[in-house]
């Protein structure tokens, strides 16, 4: 984590950012955020990062109208500059520190902004996949939204790594394939891409979407057995890019979708 912070607009050091203890962000986890990379100095695919911030906070009724977009966009490129960030990662969060209606506490703010930026994770060259035992519930008022209520997925992906994988596909209460704890999936069976539909409850990821936007991507409503007849399997985020992934024991073959698509990805990194 790089030693700076921008906390609602001003660069601070990291220990001296501080949200309310007695705000709904920190009493019920009500807020959200969303990961971006950094390519060349220059968040990746900001536009669509920002839209899906506004669409989550209608959603969940958080205020961000004392946050421009442009201003937030500069506040984030300071931080990047002052980082001396040329490649890596950031993360925009808003809090909600608005009284909650359960314990009303008086409350001077209405909503907090951290931006955070760091180096990429170290990731494989491919991941391991297994099924995760936790269920997504698709009829969630939370399902498909990138809110601070992330628990759930990191309890997913905890529990995958102690028994040895590097991540866990999650279906919902209907078997059907969600995503992984914490990046979109993709296959590919018979050079056909699919993904699945929104309303299995996965997250619409930006970096999914870029991908619906420029190749013939089904969505669907799948079960587990697809994945393991798949000819490849990969995974998006804006944290891992798109890395393959797969399943111990079973032998995939080959085919030229992935790499057609990750081509494509590395040159939008560098010419946005």
């Amino acid at each position: 984590m790089n030693p700076h912070v921008s906390f609602n607009l001003h660069i601070l050091p990291a220990e001296r950012s501080f949200i309310s203890a007695i705000s709904s962000a920190a009493l019920y986890g009500k807020g959200i955020f969303t990961t971006l990379g950094v390519y060349q100095a220059k968040p990746f695919l900001w536009d669509k990062h920002w839209r899906r911030l506004e669409e989550n906070s209608v959603k969940l009724g958080i205020d961000l109208s004392d946050f421009k977009e442009k201003t937030v966009k500069n506040a984030l490129s300071e931080l990047i500059y002052l980082n001396n960030l040329k490649t890596g990662r950031a993360r925009l969060t808003f809090f909600d520190e608005a009284a909650g209606k359960i314990w009303n506490f008086a409350s001077t703010h209405k909503t907090s902004l951290l931006i955070t930026a760091a180096d990429f994770q170290n990731t494989k060259a491919e991941f391991l996949l297994t099924v995760s035992p936790f269920p997504v519930n698709s009829k969630s008022p939370l399902a498909g939204l990138k809110s601070c209520n992330y628990m759930e997925g990191l309890l997913a992906l905890e529990d995958a790594k102690k028994h040895g994988f590097d991540e866990a596909i999650r279906l919902n209460e209907a078997d059907e394939i969600v995503s992984a704890a914490t990046a979109n999936v993709f296959w590919v069976k018979d050079e056909n891409i699919f993904t699945p539909a929104l309303e299995t409850g996965c997250l619409a990821g930006t970096t999914r979407e870029l991908l619906l936007e420029n190749f013939p991507v089904r969505e669907t409503k799948s079960k587990i057995g697809e994945l393991a007849e798949a000819d490849e399997i990969f995974l998006t985020s804006a944290g891992i890019g798109l890395c393959p992934a797969g399943f111990a024991n079973i032998e995939k073959k080959k085919s030229s979708i992935f790499g057609k698509l990750n081509k494509f990805y590395e040159r939008q990194k560098f010419e946005k």
